[in-house]
């Protein structure tokens, strides 16, 4: 609305309102500000809908932030603050600060023996050179007695012929001169009597002392600037420090649109919310990114990244920070490459036995320290395209489950190069390598016994009683009592997608691999599939679904990263794709109940392997526990479990019984072979028909008493046409 003064004020005449500014008395007011002065805040907005501070002002600011409000007191902010350690997480680990030590000793020790070796070469060039250092001595002693150090300032006053000066000059010359001859003449006598007395009176041993170190001192005093003695033992890398200047230098190269727009609006287009800091062997930058940018978008850009900080790819990491928002970025640039860079020598390459129930080291993180996993309680995934290391990464997860002496080891190779045989041949229960119908044989009756072995363990546990096994899973001394037999054990298998892509077995395999992922680990049984062509069928999802532990070395696309290392994870910006070609070993570890971390898995080449497997085996045979295809012998007859579900399904169901439940089913199957079906439950069965592509459903029939009922059940039609599809013989059943 108007104020009335505005109408006035409008009204009035031309020559008024001019008049009123010639008047010397007066004062000029701004209306603008006098009116904004006057008006009520209930008269700011005259429509509801218009919300601005000056109605039909199109500059106005709209009001959509109401009121300002105070935001979280101190303590508060105090609250809600990130606290720093005050002991670096180096100095609290006694591995890493072992380490260190050893890194110390070992680089001060190498500069000693260096020098120590090459002292004779030292002394015979500095005895050469001390006739030129004497010289050079006597010549500096000449200039300082006859003060030549002023001559260039008194020359300077005879050239501006200044003889009050040059007098002045040549006068404290003079004095000079004669204050330092004295001083060289009493330095004469009494050097020359005391190198007479020590000539006399000292023996021979101090003597030779003293003549070797007046001549090493004017060789040192002889050298040569461009030819010097005394070589460097260790060349120290040059690495330029990380600045500000350059983190924002290098994010304004990747061609960001939102981090270009900031920096021409002159604002940063990285706000860094902690300082630039050495973190280990490398610096450490922390900030928020524009608004819209995340951390996925800087990882894809990595190679840019790189080339902006004029660093190795392999140096350069950027992370994002799991509790903060996807815009919060660490960069972490090492001093070395990643892949270059030498590794703290392995706990375990000399010496040692692991219990798999105890974390152990198997490879470093970014910043060089340990970092450790343990075998039990997980079902691990290894993927990678062909050679970035993944099958050397499998050997040594099993050279790990090796030392452990209770340890039983199931390994197979399925690309059939012998990569597994250092340890399969020298410690493994089962071990096989290649892909031929016999060693699928042998494997896939090794994994119906193993499911029985599961069964077994399952009922051990649950008939113990709580106080010895509280958890319900198997524990470190559960396993070390061999009357229980629930000693650890681990599967390792090579090109895992043999097996599940194989058209006989192919089904049975996934079954038996995803009860194992599922129920295995609290029986202490560990499974460790690796695969070069991580997808769903090489990698059945329910497999790649429920395993706890992932290792993800470079991979192609979004689809093989998230199959590997969990659903969403390339979104969230773990993305295994940023790995070079040289980044062999170097991988995403999920894991041990932490964010996904970057890891170098520690290098251990088939002889380093072959040593470690047979200390392993020692360990074995001290403790009697090598068996099976370690000791050479050949699987028992395995009649009691080389069996055929479906075939057994149709010896029990008579072609007159076209659906019959489950339970009738699971009770015919314990009278067929008791020793395998015993305690099925029509569960169990569904569960076990499912990879078959046979359902269960409701079925008619009727009970003892003769009673009609509705209970789960199966078709013998779908039984005979799964198998004839499987084994191609259209006419079965």
């Amino acid at each position: 609305m108007k104020h009335p003064d505005n109408e006035h004020d409008s009204n009035r005449p031309e020559a008024e309102i001019s008049g009123f500014g010639s008047n010397p008395g007066a004062e000029v007011v701004d209306l603008g500000k006098a009116r904004s002065a006057r008006t009520e805040p209930g008269d700011r907005v005259t429509n509801p809908g218009a919300l601005s501070d000056e109605p039909g002002d199109p500059a106005a600011r709209p009001l959509v932030d109401g009121p300002d409000l105070k935001g979280p007191g101190y303590l508060g902010r105090l609250m809600g603050a990130r606290r720093r350690a005050i002991v670096p997480a180096w100095l609290k680990s006694t591995a890493e600060l072992k380490t260190a030590a050893a890194w110390v000793a070992g680089h001060y020790g190498h500069m000693v023996g260096f020098h120590a070796f090459r002292s004779p070469v030292y002394a015979t060039r500095l005895a050469l050179q001390s006739p030129r250092g004497a010289a050079k001595f006597i010549g500096g002693t000449m200039r300082w007695v006859a003060d030549k150090e002023g001559e260039p300032v008194r020359l300077a006053m005879v050239q501006k012929e200044d003889a009050a000066t040059y007098l002045k000059l040549s006068r404290q010359r003079d004095g000079r001169v004669r204050l330092r001859t004295l001083v060289l003449i009493l330095a004469s006598v009494i050097g020359l009597g005391a190198a007479l007395a020590l000539y006399v009176l000292a023996p021979a041993w101090l003597m030779a002392v003293s003549v070797s170190a007046v001549v090493l001192a004017l060789g040192y005093a002889g050298e040569a600037p461009d030819a010097p003695v005394i070589h460097r033992a260790v060349e120290l890398a040059k690495v330029q420090k990380l600045t500000s200047d350059i983190v924002l230098r290098a994010l304004a190269a990747l061609s960001i649109s939102q981090i270009n727009q900031a920096i021409a609006k002159g604002r940063d287009g990285f706000v860094f919310t902690a300082p630039i800091t050495r973190d280990g062997p490398g610096w450490r930058a922390e900030g928020d990114l524009p608004y819209g940018v995340t951390v996925s978008d800087v990882m894809d850009r990595r190679d840019r990244l790189a080339s902006g900080l004029r660093r190795p790819l392999g140096c350069v990491w950027p992370e994002a920070v799991p509790d903060e928002h996807t815009g919060r970025l660490v960069l972490w640039v090492g001093d070395q490459d990643m892949s270059k860079a030498q590794q703290p020598v392995w706990p375990l390459a000399k010496a040692g036995s692991v219990d798999l129930f105890k974390p152990t080291a198997f490879g470093t993180d970014q910043r060089g320290r340990w970092v450790e996993m343990s075998l039990m309680y997980i079902a691990g995934i290894v993927g990678a395209i062909p050679r970035m290391g993944k099958t050397f990464l499998l050997r040594l997860l099993l050279l790990i489950a090796a030392l452990d002496p209770r340890a039983e080891l199931h390994t197979y190779d399925l690309k059939g190069t012998g990569d597994l045989d250092p340890v399969g041949d020298k410690c493994s229960h089962r071990h096989q390598a290649g892909e031929d119908d016999e060693n699928i044989d042998y494997a896939i009756k090794d994994m119906r016994a193993l499911r029985e072995e599961l069964r077994r363990r399952a009922k051990v546990i649950r008939s113990l009683p709580r106080d010895i096994c509280p958890e319900s899973k198997v524990t470190s001394e559960l396993a070390s009592k061999k009357s229980l037999g629930l000693h650890p054990i681990v599967i390792g298998v090579d090109e895992c997608q043999v097996w599940f892509e194989h058209p006989k077995y192919g089904g049975e395999f996934e079954e038996i691999c995803t009860d194992l992922v599922k129920r295995g680990p609290a029986t202490g049984m560990t499974l460790l599939l690796a695969t070069q062509r991580p997808d769903s069928k090489s990698l059945p999802t329910g497999i790649s679904a429920n395993a706890s532990t992932r290792f993800c070395m470079k991979v192609m696309g979004q689809i093989e990263n998230d199959m590997v290392l969990g659903t969403g994870s390339y979104k969230r910006g773990i993305r295994a794709t940023m790995f070079a070609w040289g980044d062999k070993g170097i991988h995403y570890f999920v894991g041990e109940g932490n964010d996904a971390r970057i890891v170098r898995s520690v290098y251990v080449d088939a002889p380093a392997a072959e040593t470690i497997a047979n200390r392993a085996r020692r360990l074995r045979e001290d403790a009697g526990t090598l068996s099976g295809h370690a000791l050479g012998e050949s699987p028992v007859s395995e009649t009691a479990t080389a069996y055929d579900l479906l075939a057994d399904i149709l010896a029990v169901v008579p072609a007159e019984e076209p659906k019959v439940w489950s339970e009738t089913v699971v009770a015919r199957l314990a009278e067929l072979r008791p020793e395998i079906y015993s305690g099925w439950e029509p569960e169990q069965l569904a569960y076990t028909l499912k990879p078959h592509g046979i359902p269960t459903g409701q079925v008619w029939g009727k009970t003892d008493e003769g009673k009609g009922a509705n209970r789960r059940g199966i078709e013998r039609t779908k039984v005979t046409t799964a198998v004839a599809e499987r084994d191609g013989k259209r006419d079965a059943g």
